[in-house]
Formats: structure tokens, sequence, C-alpha cells
């Protein structure tokens, strides 16, 4: 196989991506009977997120993990600081006779950058720097990414292209919009955001939605998985340890049926029952929503999309979740690595959590502080009134212990000089 025969020439990468620290290690596994490849952080082999820049390393460090049996290749990560957006062209390569098709030929030619074959031989991974237009990302076998995803490199570089990252601004919006852009959702995109919670219309379960929309959720609600996705849907959190976990499985599940389209997700999104303030606070210290990196997230681990092209029938794959791992039965190994994800994914929203918590313990304990220092205080008044009591007491009893003494002595003077009297 291909993949297992990878070896990287770094000195035919790029310069643009040899000098950025946004590399990480990938390696291969069955899930529910398919090849998929897991980013992994090199020098620890646990789960790498491409939203964790702590899980990222430099291209020399990813190489030397290559060269354990932890990890079967490296993989750069694109992210919104720097200007590089990936091509994916799967299925269009002939891994024998490299013979190219049509479509993919024209792509690589208008692009006119740095171009290599993906691991399995059978793709191109084309990779350019310019801004990706608004829209869908994804259609048929031809994927583009700029932010929150990774792209396996080969460094076999087709040699009838350029071997450095070149700007085709003008080349990309033409081909996003001839190859990928779907005219239909696209009006749609520009009329998103406008719903609102209040916007909700209870009929059988949905919101009033455009006529894509609404064909999307009925395909949806009536899949294998559809009953959970109704669920979220309504906002029924039963089952989800806080709802942010809850608003990640929805955003999963809308990832997968919109082809991982952020724009169309988010509007869905939006007319659901899960949505509330939070999802458009800032919660990022890039400026990023709790909402749009819930949507970068699930986009990020989902590993299938729904493909309406395809005739394929509606069903929902596999997603890298602790739950879908423990109900497909996979092995610990496949468990332990959805389970990291898993937690990377809500490493952040639970952090905001115990912070506020935090917070709130904190102004407990300097409201109990403040109350213990009035209490003493009261105390200390109460003892000062004590003392001053028993003072005045305590002289009290001494003028009463006087007096009759007083009294004794001038009745013994008095019997004195009575006697004397008596005695003349």
């Amino acid at each position: 196989m291909r993949d297992s025969e990878i070896s990287i020439d770094s000195a035919a990468l790029p310069a643009s991506l040899r000098e950025r620290e946004q590399w990480v290690c990938w390696r291969e596994e069955k899930r529910d009977g398919k090849s998929t490849k897991i980013p992994v952080t090199p020098e620890t082999g646990e789960f790498a997120s491409s939203t964790d820049p702590e899980t990222w390393t430099d291209l020399e460090s990813a190489l030397e993990f290559t060269e354990t049996e932890n990890a079967d290749g490296v993989g750069f990560v694109f992210t919104d600081e720097d200007p590089i957006v990936g091509v994916d062209l799967d299925d269009c390569r002939d891994p024998e006779t490299a013979d190219v098709d049509d479509t993919a030929r024209d792509i690589i030619d208008r692009l006119d950058s740095y171009t290599e074959v993906s691991p399995s031989g059978t793709g191109y991974h084309v990779l350019i720097s310019g801004e990706l237009p608004e829209g869908r990302n994804r259609r048929g076998s031809i994927e583009l990414y700029d932010t929150a995803r990774f792209f396996t490199v080969t460094s076999d570089h087709v040699e009838e292209t350029p071997d450095r990252v070149a700007r085709r601004q003008d080349a990309l919006v033409a081909i996003h919009r001839e190859y990928v852009q779907d005219t239909n959702s696209d009006a749609a995109v520009k009329s998103e955001r406008q719903g609102t919670a209040d916007d909700h219309s209870e009929t059988n379960g949905t919101a009033n939605v455009d006529l894509e929309n609404e064909a999307l959720l009925e395909k949806a609600q009536n899949a294998s998985n559809g009953s959970k996705f109704k669920r979220l849907w309504n906002g029924n959190t039963a089952g989800y340890e806080s709802q942010s976990e809850a608003d990640m499985a929805l955003c999963y599940l809308l990832a997968f049926w919109t082809g991982g389209d952020k724009a169309q997700m988010d509007q869905l999104f939006r007319q659901s029952s899960l949505l509330r303030e939070k999802w458009d606070e800032i919660h990022y210290a890039d400026g990023s929503t709790y909402g749009e990196k819930t949507l970068e997230r699930a986009i990020a681990n989902t590993s299938e999309f729904y493909d309406p092209d395809s005739g394929g029938e509606a069903t929902q794959t596999s997603l890298t979740t602790s739950e879908a791992s423990s109900n497909t039965g996979r092995n610990e190994s496949s468990r332990n690595h959805a389970y990291l994800a898993e937690k990377n994914r809500l490493l952040t929203d639970r952090v905001d959590e115990l912070e506020a918590t935090l917070k709130r313990k904190n102004e407990r304990i300097d409201q109990l502080e403040t109350k213990l220092e009035d209490l003493k205080a009261a105390r200390a008044d109460r003892d000062r009134e004590k003392r001053r009591t028993n003072k005045a007491q305590a002289a009290n009893t001494d003028e009463a212990d006087e007096a009759p003494e007083s009294a004794s002595a001038w009745s013994r003077t008095k019997r004195l000089f009575g006697s004397r009297s008596e005695d003349r």
C-alpha cells in the first residue's frame, strides 16, 4: 500500500511550509471498516487537534516521530494566521499509469502552484496563497480548506507545477465558483443569520427554513440516527453532561449533512432549539465566538460527509466522539483516541465553566471572610463590655464590704468612750 511507503523529502517542500510550526503526524486506522487518517501529536502519539497549537510542532520534530511505529506520515495544519489554502482533489488519478481526469488537470493547471500526489496515489493536494471564498467548501471529490484542518503531506511533487506556494486568488475564486459553489445554497448563505430563537415555528419538530434546508432536515430526521437528530434539534440535551456537549453533537450531525459547509451549519443551528446567547459570545483570545469555534471543531473532527451528488443513502457515518466509540465497540486504542478527541474539543468550554464556578466560590469566600470579620468585631465589643461590667460589679462589691467594716469600727469606738465615762 502506498501510504506505508511514504518517505518525506523535506527539501522538496516549499520554504513557506517548512518554516511554520504547524506540523502534526498522522496514523492510519480502521473505523467502521474504512481507513481514516488520525492526526497525532509528535513525541506523545496522542490525538492532535487542528485547533490546538499545543499539539503541533516544527517539521523536523514531526519527521523524527514518523520513524517510530506510532505515526505513518506528517501533516500541515491550516490556520487563520496563515494565507495558505489547500485544494484536495480525490479519486482523479490512476496510481498505476498516473493518468489524470480532465477536471483535476484543469484545476491544477489554473492554480499553477505547488502540487503533490496524495498518500493513496489516487489524488492530488494543491497548496496556494489566497482567501477562501464564502459558501460551501466541498462538492464531490473536490474540497477546499483554509483553517481548522490538516493536509497529509508527501513531498511527492508534481514536476510540471511550481515548487513554491503561489498566490492565486483570482484562480481560486473562479474554481470555487465553477466546481464547488452551489448557487442555490449560496443564496441561502447570503440571507443567513437572520433567524433567531424567536423565529421558531413548531411544525413536525422543525423550524421554517428555505427549501434546500428543509429537504436536508427531512433527510437528517429520516436517517438511521434521525431520532437523535430530532432530540437535539428540539433542544433535548438528555444524555449529555452539559449543553455544550449537546451543541457539539448537533454540530457533528450538521457537519455531515451540509458537507462541512460552516456557513450553512451556522444558519441551521440558529434555527434549532439549542440556540442560546452564548453562541455569539466571544470566548477566545483571537476574538472568536463560542459558536464559531464549535463549528470549526465539528468540521475538523468529522471524517465523512454526505454528498447529494453521489446518489448514496443518507446515513450518518462514524464521528470521532467517545459516544460513537462506545456504541460501535471499537478496540481500546480507538476508544482512547476518541476520548482524547472529545476532551480536546470541549476543553475550553469546561475551563470557562470551571472559571465561572471558581469566581462564584471566590465571591462566596469574600462574603464569608467579611462576615467573619464582623463577627470578630462584635465579639471583641462584647468582651470589652463584659470586662467593663465585671469591673463595675467588682467595684460595687468592694464598697459594700467596706461599709460594714466602718460601722463596726464606729461601734467599737463608741463602746470604748462609753465605758470610760462610766469609770469616771
